[in-house]
């Protein structure tokens, strides 16, 4: 028996008959249809960068593989270099080499899988937001020296708050703790702690105060701390109007709050020994700066008490009691002329006051009406009266005397 009989003979060749590349495209029409562009997760194997610039190279799991390959043509710069035994993640179209029938995937785009990919993301958001300046040296701003009122944005139930609460009321317990609460870990954690930061600079711009801002947590694996590598706390630390310490994780984690902080700190332990000073040590440097001083003061005394015994014993100074007692008489006999002119003086401007008083007196019209004189005015004006011929006959006039007045009818006008 042959080993391919069919147990009916097959049909004849009446319909179609396909050659072998007509089946082939065929089969490759049939994959792009169905599988347009698609993620395929895998292990990379049997990589190989070929000579013309294109990657061939195998993805498998624990129960298949599949032939793929990146070709310099039709993929885009790829973000990081495949190697073997790595898993990744590969975007792109399922065909068919038609030429010799093999069924393959052309790779578009490639990412590392798991810890991989966010380590990916991370490296290009970081650069990202590098090329916008939000790491820029020169806009991180110095810590206040002696802050008054620092605020924190961690979760109150994590080990980071008990951590900074204890250093600073141990270091500088002068300073007062504002806890802005926000969730540091799981979906929505980086919006809450945006939201805090935004929080704490509202309270400072409300007039209440704050001198420095700590956003941290403790540490964890790459994906607990992802709430800290996300844009959104990256952009409201670069718009904080408040100083901040990034204190995220322990000393070997990095992530992009760190980079946009104007200080970066280990922990959140380390942050708070950043924030504030150390009371023994400023007890210590006050002392040290107290006993300089008095060591400097009783110094310059000793030199001054030195000159001070020189310039006793010195001729000059033994000279300097007879001419005082010169210059004493000398300033007496100044005093004398001095108030010799002065009396002088003022005998003068009482004589000259005197007779600018009598002149005044007589220019007086009060004291020419107690001479007996008369003032005559116009009874309906009030119009002061200088000559006969500025009055009719009949007209009424006021006479003021000394003492009252007269209202008078002009009987007759005799022009002198």
């Amino acid at each position: 028996m042959l080993p391919f009989q069919f147990e009916e003979e097959p049909p004849a060749a009446e319909g179609k008959v396909y050659t072998v590349s007509e089946l082939n495209r065929a089969v490759r029409e049939l994959l792009d249809s169905v599988f347009p562009y698609i993620w395929v997760e895998g292990e990379v194997s049997n990589l190989k960068h070929h000579s013309s610039g294109h990657i061939y190279l195998t993805l498998k799991d624990e129960g298949a593989e599949i032939d793929a390959a990146i070709f310099a043509a039709e993929s885009r710069p790829l973000a990081f270099l495949p190697e073997a035994g790595q898993k990744v993640l590969a975007f792109g179209r399922v065909t068919i080499f038609e030429r010799r029938g093999r069924y393959q995937f052309v790779i578009q785009e490639l990412r590392p899988a798991g810890i991989g990919r966010l380590q990916l993301e991370f490296e290009r958001l970081k650069a990202r937001l590098e090329a916008e300046g939000l790491f820029a040296q020169e806009r991180k701003r110095p810590l206040p020296s002696f802050p008054q009122r620092i605020g924190v944005v961690t979760s109150p139930e994590g080990a980071a708050i008990r951590d900074i609460c204890s250093v600073i009321s141990k270091r500088y317990p002068l300073v007062e703790l504002l806890l802005f609460p926000a969730r540091v870990q799981g979906e929505g954690a980086a919006e809450e702690i945006a939201r805090a930061i935004e929080a704490a600079n509202r309270y400072r711009r409300d007039g209440r105060g704050l001198d420095l801002l700590i956003v941290g947590r403790g540490g964890g694996s790459l994906e607990d701390l992802w709430a800290f590598n996300e844009e959104v706390v990256a952009r409201a630390i670069f718009s904080s109007a408040v100083p901040v310490i990034s204190a995220v994780g322990h000393e070997i984690d990095f992530t992009i709050a760190d980079f946009v902080a104007d200080l970066r700190a280990p922990t959140p332990t380390a942050a708070a020994q950043m924030a504030v000073p150390d009371r023994a040590e400023l007890l210590a440097r006050v002392k040290e700066r107290l006993r300089e001083l008095i060591a400097s003061q009783e110094a310059h005394l000793e030199r001054m008490e030195a000159q001070l015994q020189a310039a006793l014993r010195s001729y000059a100074f033994r000279s300097v009691g007879r001419r005082i007692e010169e210059g004493l008489q000398a300033l007496d006999e100044l005093v004398e002329r001095l108030e010799r002119a002065i009396a002088r003086l003022l005998k003068g401007s009482e004589e000259r006051l005197e007779g600018l008083c009598r002149r005044l007196e007589g220019a007086d019209p009060k004291g020419l009406l107690a001479r007996g004189y008369a003032l005559v005015m116009r009874a309906a004006t009030g119009e002061v009266v200088k000559a006969a011929a500025e009055v009719e006959q009949g007209e009424h006039l006021r006479v003021r005397l000394h003492r009252g007045e007269l209202l008078c009818e002009v009987q007759e006008v005799i022009e002198g």
